[in-house]
């Protein structure tokens, strides 16, 4: 695997201290819906300008629905596509939305 498994905070870290490229991998309508802040909407349509315009040393965190299918992108990231430093988000764009949300409080009894 030449690419590693993060959690929503290592995200974080990552945005914050290393401005790290922000790639969902949902279909558009799921994006349209919400995605991470600055993040891009990368399908069969514009990987090629991606891949033409992206700077390769930059920390690419890859996100999906729930962490699956972004390890497979990832995968092709790190090794095909010569990214030197890949991230696939653990639970994808739901695990952002979870720790996002606010804790649920439950009535006294």
């Amino acid at each position: 695997m030449n690419f590693e498994q993060i959690d929503v905070n290592q995200v974080r870290e990552l945005i914050r201290n290393e401005s790290a490229i922000l790639v969902d991998i949902r279909d558009p309508h799921s994006y349209q819906a919400g995605h991470i802040e600055g993040a891009q909407n990368l399908n069969d349509d514009n990987i090629e300008e991606f891949l033409k315009n992206s700077d390769r040393n930059a920390p690419l965190v890859i996100y999906c629905y729930h962490g699956i299918s972004s390890q497979n992108a990832a995968h092709y990231f790190s090794s095909e596509a010569r990214f030197k430093r890949v991230f696939s988000m653990i639970g994808g764009y739901e695990s952002w939305e979870q720790a996002d949300s606010p804790p649920t409080s439950f009535p006294e009894l």
